[in-house]
């Protein structure tokens, strides 16, 4: 893919009740049930309903021999279930009524979702909680997925605008598991079985290790997801990742490929989104790399015509972070770009006023339009109740706005020094 429950609630904030965060009041509605399970209710006005359920698990906490098992596991349970048999069953009772399906694998957490029509916010809701609790994880059916997820794999590096990130985190990292892809390794897939799968799945797939995501207008949101989720909980153990030590001196990785262009990524590393300086990052990214205005697209491409995708991407998950600015261009041009990149990000030391402003605006119009999809609303709620408290989602825009010139000099400063060089060599 792209890729929870008790009877009685053990506590919840009264139903009239929204969260407030400091300054800031979200219309959000909060609930833990009596086998841990955590419910995030936005109450959205429109036709559509979405239930998104995170696990909190992701490659970052798989051991060398289970690496790509968080990944495996979210095709997997797509199978079969003793209720619905086959792929085919649980896709059609979403897609029969023009729903969208489907899951995601990141470092640190694996997400399933379900965009419907509210009238059919029940099907939904049985349709996630099945999967979720009753798959059969038959061997035949891992044997046959072990195939499609090397598949994929292979895909990966056969488009170089994926590998480029994949070699960059193995080659920014040092310490911190996010070195390793999330898809795993290969010896690892291709010596899974059922013992191990389920193993796995019955460690991690438990309701106090798990957050639903609901969005929409549904008054009924909290006995449907009590009704359906009704598994017992489970004993869950915090993971605390080793500290990442600064990088002391330049890195230059080259991999030659059989492709026309050469793709260039310079990495830095940052913090992860729990730090304040997560976003000065954002605001710098607004400044390099928003759109075809961006001073890194401006420079490269509008002005000199040396490569073709010229951007910047800023990454500050719940536990890591880094900062990087990418091109496609000829190979002959590799040091030249590098410089110019480098000269772009040293120039943020004179930002003006005006150049923070406009990032600020930029962002603030790229958010909220994106939070106007319901499910992209149900993502950042499970991702800031990650960090921390999904009322954050709410404080976003604020902390955006306080970001000033000295905050960039001062960031610039401090995370910039080193880099990580990334060449996919063409011919």
């Amino acid at each position: 893919m792209k890729g929870v429950l008790y009877k009685n609630f053990g506590s919840e904030y009264p139903s009239k009740t929204l969260i407030k965060h400091k300054n800031n009041i979200l219309p959000m509605k909060k609930a833990v049930l009596g086998n841990g399970l955590k419910l995030l209710y936005y109450p959205k006005k429109g036709n559509s309903v979405v239930v998104e359920v995170m696990i909190n698990v992701g490659s970052c906490h798989e051991k060398s021999d289970e690496q790509g098992i968080s990944h495996f596991l979210e095709h997997i349970l797509f199978e079969g279930t003793s209720k619905r048999s086959s792929n085919k069953e649980i896709s059609n009772e979403i897609e029969r009524i023009g729903g969208d399906f489907n899951a995601y694998t990141s470092t640190g957490k694996t997400c399933f979702y379900a965009k419907v029509l509210k009238k059919h916010f029940s099907i939904a809701v049985d349709v996630i909680a099945d999967i979720l609790q009753n798959p059969l994880l038959r061997e035949e059916d891992i044997k046959k997925e072990k195939n499609v997820v090397l598949k994929e794999i292979a895909m990966i590096y056969d488009e170089p605008r994926y590998h480029q990130w994949i070699l960059l985190q193995q080659n920014l990292f040092e310490k911190h598991p996010c070195r390793f892809p999330t898809y795993g390794d290969e010896r690892v897939i291709k010596a899974l079985n059922r013992k191990k799968v389920e193993q796995f799945f019955k460690k991690y797939y438990v309701p106090n290790n798990m957050v639903v995501s609901i969005v929409g207008d549904v008054p009924n949101w909290r006995k449907e997801i009590e009704k359906q989720f009704v598994f017992e909980k489970g004993k869950v153990s915090k993971m605390s990742f080793p500290a990442e030590p600064s990088l002391r001196k330049n890195k230059k990785i080259i991999l030659k490929k059989k492709i026309f262009n050469t793709h260039l990524v310079l990495g830095f590393k940052t913090v992860s989104r729990a730090n304040p300086d997560s976003y000065v990052l954002d605001v710098i990214n607004g400044i390099l790399g928003r759109g075809q205005s961006g001073k890194m697209f401006t420079e490269i491409r509008s002005k000199r015509g040396l490569g073709y995708d010229v951007g910047t991407q800023v990454l500050s998950d719940s536990n890591f972070g880094y900062f990087a600015t990418y091109a496609i261009i000829d190979k002959k041009n590799i040091e030249l770009v590098k410089d110019l990149m480098l000269e772009e990000i040293k120039s943020l030391k004179n930002v003006s006023e005006e150049e923070v402003k406009e990032a600020q605006d930029f962002i603030e119009g790229d958010y909220l339009l994106e939070i106007e999809d319901g499910q992209k609303v149900a993502d950042q709620l499970l991702f800031w109740e990650q960090v921390k408290d999904a009322a954050q989602m709410g404080e976003y825009l604020r902390k955006i706005k306080k970001v000033t010139v000295s905050d960039v000099k001062r960031v610039i400063g401090k995370y910039f020094r080193h880099y990580a060089q990334v060449v996919l060599e063409g011919k």
